[in-house]
């Protein structure tokens, strides 16, 4: 019981803030930028479709992972050693979605009005 009440504490902690904060930072991109307007559009759609898919694949073993746990829990059921393998799979997702395109943008820092003389 104590190893399904980790797993869901895992999840609700971890993969889905990831998950909220991945939704937001979908189609946010980088300063690079293609002078050919084709390309561009190219390289967007498969960097939305990507992390579309990344996505989708933590929503789905963030609601398997639950599900399988939260039952286990109320039955009183054994649960399958797969899901252990699958909570750890969505921590390790839920990670690269917040270290990658899921992280806040930086402020630039303001200079100074009047720079010094040297």
């Amino acid at each position: 019981m104590v190893l399904e009440l980790l797993m869901i504490a895992g999840v609700l902690a971890v993969a889905v803030p990831a998950l909220l904060r991945g939704a937001v930072g979908l189609r946010r991109r980088s300063g690079r930028y293609s002078s050919d307007v084709t390309a561009d559009r190219i390289s967007l759609v498969l960097l939305v479709t990507g992390r579309l898919l990344t996505l989708l694949l933590l929503g789905a073993l963030s609601l398997v992972v639950l599900v399988s746990a939260v039952g286990a829990i109320v039955r009183d059921l054994q649960m399958p050693g797969l899901v252990a393998v699958f909570s750890v799979l969505d921590l390790l997702i839920a990670v690269l979605v917040v270290l990658t395109f899921g992280r806040r943008d930086r402020r630039r820092v303001r200079r100074r009005a009047t720079p010094a003389a040297r």
